[in-house]
């Protein structure tokens, strides 16, 4: 991110605390501000912000957006409002922190579309948020002002893909890792590509679930190392940052999509390929299924998210047999483990992974991408600061057409549909 500061907003001079304010409240406040700004809602966007709200936005974002802001009124026109004039553009939360100066941190993304180019936007964003007498007195906000840039401009294009197939067909996503020559060994131009469909997902407002496979006789065998030993001396560490960033990029993204993921795998799961069924909330395993790190048979530490999925999905010892060991896992042993959530004969694969594809793509979205927040963030807060979550999460989804329509229903006996709303 451009702007590497993460200094305190200032309210006459002095750094505004949050020790009034929880976490909870604090966090809640927040996500009813995100909510506003995504509806346009000015009278609660000025009901949330303090009258003394100060506000900085990373330099170097496009159309002069960067820079400070005095008062909600001109962070409103001149921040906001630009940014609706040249995007359409939703702000995506992810993790909420409290610092220890008492101040929120939110980690999340904005996806869109710039309007006059079409390109996609996708880019990370840090907000920094400061409170006073129960309402928001700052926000500092970093971002990748690269990506907002190369979104707003006219000659962007959209990537073509060669080793990842994407489609998208009645609210679902069908992501297919093609290198079956290779058994789907991510190589960079895999890495970069499943970013870029990640990204597609997050970016489409349409997609109700997505569905990972691999073409041919493996899901991927992780890293292809047939690549990297074409390095010559000394290019290793920089090729694999190279390979990493992307690929880790399309996990967190994979990680953050508030629609359901299920994942068919079939042949060898290994690697760092690990990592695309560790983003799936649904995995179904073929019985020819094999699952192994392999790393330390090639001298090589893990990635592909593995140091923290393994321990929380199958525990510490088990991860660490996994690893030292070089333990290799059949279909059976990977369900016993918690790896995966169920085994079905090879033949059903593709059949049983579409049809629970197809089920979650026709179920309560915003129910289901806030259960997947829930879930994730479970692992980082308190019992207290949870409850407060699923409360607010509830509220949210009480207030949809499906969850309506689907209590009507159920009182008169008959069978929901749902719409995504």
């Amino acid at each position: 991110m451009r702007d590497g500061l993460l200094s305190a907003s200032v309210l006459d001079g002095n750094p505004v605390s949050v020790d009034e304010v929880d976490f909870s409240e604090s966090t809640t406040l927040v996500r009813e501000f995100y909510e506003a700004l995504a509806a346009g809602d000015r009278q609660r966007l000025q009901e949330l912000l303090h009258p003394r709200f100060t506000g900085h936005a990373t330099e170097g974002l496009p159309f002069g957006l960067g820079g400070d802001y005095h008062g909600p009124d001109e962070m409103r026109r001149n921040f906001w409002g630009k940014i609706a004039k040249n995007f359409i553009a939703r702000v995506q939360p992810g993790e909420f922190r409290r610092l220890d100066d008492g101040r929120l941190m939110v980690q999340g993304r904005y996806v869109g579309e710039a309007r006059a180019s079409g390109v996609k936007l996708d880019a990370e964003f840090i907000h920094i948020l400061s409170f006073a007498d129960g309402r928001i007195s700052g926000l500092r906000q970093l971002t990748d002002s690269e990506r907002w840039a190369e979104a707003a401009r006219p000659e962007a294009a959209v990537p073509e893909l060669s080793t990842v197939e994407y489609s998208v067909e009645g609210g679902l996503a069908t992501i297919r890792m093609n290198r079956p020559e290779m058994h789907n060994a991510i190589d960079a131009s895999m890495a970069e590509e499943l970013c870029e469909v990640a990204r597609r997902c997050a970016n489409d407002p349409a997609i109700r679930a997505v569905l990972l496979l691999g073409n041919g006789k493996s899901f991927t065998v992780g890293g292809d190392l047939a690549f990297l030993s074409e390095a010559k001396d000394g290019e290793l560490p920089g090729l694999l940052r190279a390979m990493t960033g992307p690929y880790h990029e399309a996990l967190r993204t994979f990680s953050r999509l508030n629609v359901p993921i299920v994942a068919g795998v079939q042949g060898a799961a290994a690697g760092g390929g690990l990592g695309m069924l560790y983003c799936a909330d649904i995995v179904l395993a073929a019985d020819n299924a094999r699952f192994a790190l392999g790393f330390g048979a090639v001298g090589l530490s893990i990635d592909g998210s593995n140091s923290w999925f393994l321990p929380r999905l199958v525990g510490m010892r088990r991860a660490a047999e996994l690893y030292f060991e070089e333990r290799r896992l059949d279909a059976g042993e990977a369900f016993e483990w918690g790896l995966v959530t169920r085994v079905v004969p090879l033949a059903e694969l593709q059949e049983q992974a579409l049809r629970c594809a197809i089920r979650l793509a026709n179920g309560p979205t915003r129910a289901y991408g806030e259960v997947r927040r829930l879930f994730r963030e479970s692992l980082s807060v308190t019992l207290s600061e949870q409850l407060g979550a699923e409360t607010e999460a509830l509220s949210r989804v009480a207030a949809t057409a499906d969850a309506t329509g689907a209590i009507a229903t159920f009182v008169d006996k008959r069978k929901p549909v749902f719409s995504g709303r």
